[in-house]
């Protein structure tokens, strides 16, 4: 086995260069600063390691201190997926309430205002935007975080978000390649396939792409899904047809290629992180994502390892290697350019524009005679299964800005078959205003708003994930999306506040 160490060699160095690992604990631990005086090149982080933005400041001071041109890479889409605000909810909303405005210029003041607010720090890699087109409406895994189901209002506000986010000098890294909007599986713990011809693909989920690539997107992330019409036997992620055939040779594209996390079952129960990550670079990765569960220097060491035997071996050519460790360092020179760039441009922000586009995305059916909450109602939460990608720690739903609206206001969550009758019972008197997400996704919300809407007709709902099923109720709130800002505004629009 290699002994990572000091004074490590080109072939090591190389091989630590094309990692991004995560880690545990909000400051770095002693033995990732050691591997960046190695050759490690890049960190993720995840909200585990996010406490406030003065301690993220600190821990990528910490980091660059080891090694100044460190990439730190985050995944901050906005919307339901935040690290920033993990604990709170998102200042912006996602990408699916953007598309619903579909003001382009908003998009590009949202990713820019987010982009700022990341340099300031010291993150220089966001792993977004995401450019699938959610095509599948019972998509598990994208929903929410996609513009929308039309492919060229995707491409243009995929081609916004990017511009817009590499103003404030930090890479956009656009997702998921080639596209993983028709799915019905989550990656995270299966191997998703789209059986779709080429031409499908091309016409509807390629674009975005392309408007990203066209944009300038300095870095693009594969996706661990099965596409026979461009590899009948390899996913994306490991399939040298997809990421050097087509992304690099019929797209064109000559930035950084990274992985989705290679510890996601797709890839680890088929493949093993560590033969997965050797096939991934000699596909034409340049990146190796590990980190969302696996977050050790164990996993650091077992993926240097099995990339420097694979080269010696002659399993992985090492001017493969080579090229995509020169590449993490190209992208580490731009950033450096372009935080520096960033920096003598920028002004003192724009604070409220993720509330203002949150405000514009909200769509209002129903409510004729209605009039606004003036007592404290009752907030139900139907509550599904949070999805791996989101997580399950950050807040979502509209009580916490109801409360502020309207002090006394109690909420509770539901699920289950009963939930309609539980919500009765738990109300008592007072109004219902019952939250959901993607209820055209699941049986037992629907079948439980039938039960609340039946019962009490002036029950409200607010719909904050994908709006795919019929309007209901007194009245109906689509906020497409679960961010903070995306509650404040239904909140403001229950109460006339």
């Amino acid at each position: 086995m290699t002994t990572i160490a000091s004074g490590t060699d080109t072939l090591t160095r190389d091989a630590l260069t094309v990692l991004q690992p995560g880690f545990t604990g909000t400051t770095a631990p002693d033995w990732l600063l050691r591997r960046l005086g190695e050759g490690l090149a890049s960190v993720g982080l995840f909200g585990r390691n996010i406490a406030s933005p003065g301690q993220l400041a600190a821990l990528t001071a910490q980091l660059r201190a080891e090694r100044e041109d460190v990439l730190v890479a985050i995944d901050e889409e906005g919307g339901d997926v935040t690290r920033l605000e993990v604990r709170t909810g998102s200042s912006f909303p996602g990408n699916l309430a953007l598309g619903a405005v579909d003001d382009t210029g908003l998009t590009r003041q949202v990713a820019a205002e987010l982009g700022r607010r990341l340099a300031a720090c010291g993150v220089n890699l966001n792993w977004a935007p995401s450019a699938d087109v959610n095509s599948n409406p019972d998509n598990p895994v994208i929903g929410v975080r996609s513009f929308g189901a039309g492919t060229d209002l995707v491409a243009r506000h995929t081609a916004a978000y990017v511009t817009g986010l590499q103003s404030a000098g930090v890479a956009a890294c656009t997702k998921h390649f080639p596209g993983h909007g028709d799915t019905a599986v989550d990656s995270h713990h299966a191997m998703p396939r789209i059986d779709v011809d080429a031409s499908v693909l091309a016409e509807r989920d390629l674009v975005p792409f392309r408007a990203a690539i066209a944009a300038g997107s300095r870095a693009v992330m594969s996706a661990h899904i099965l596409v026979p019409a461009l590899d009948p036997r390899l996913p994306a992620t490991l399939s040298r047809r997809i990421l050097t055939d087509l992304l690099r040779g019929e797209l064109g594209y000559d930035g950084l290629i990274v992985t989705d996390g290679m510890e996601m079952r797709a890839i680890a129960d088929t493949y093993g992180i560590e033969r997965g990550s050797v096939l991934a670079v000699a596909a034409g990765a340049d990146a190796i994502c590990v980190g969302g569960g696996l977050a050790d220097e164990e996993t650091v060491r077992r993926l240097c390892d099995a990339l420097v035997e694979a080269v010696r071996a002659g399993d992985l050519p090492e001017e493969r290697l080579a090229d995509a460790a020169e590449r993490v360092r190209a992208l580490a020179r731009w950033t450096a350019a372009a935080r520096s760039g960033a920096a003598r441009a920028a002004s003192t922000g724009n604070e409220e524009v993720g509330l203002r586009a949150a405000r514009r995305a909200l769509r209002v059916t129903g409510g004729e005679g209605f009039t606004a909450l003036t007592a404290p109602p009752f907030v139900a939460a139907l509550t599904p299964v949070a999805n791996i990608a989101v997580g399950d720690e950050t807040p979502w739903g509209v009580a916490a800005e109801l409360s502020r609206l309207l002090p006394g206001t109690e909420t509770g969550s539901f699920a289950g078959a009963d939930a309609g009758n539980e919500v009765l019972a738990a109300a008592g008197p007072r109004r219902i205003v019952a939250v959901v997400r993607d209820e055209h996704r699941h049986p037992w919300m629907a079948a439980a708003l039938d039960t609340l809407v039946a019962a009490r007709p002036d029950t409200v709902v607010v719909e904050m994930g994908v709006p795919g099923a019929e309007p209901r109720g007194a009245l109906h709130l689509a906020t497409h999306g679960a961010a903070r800002v995306c509650g404040r505004a239904a909140a403001e629009a229950l109460t006339g506040g």
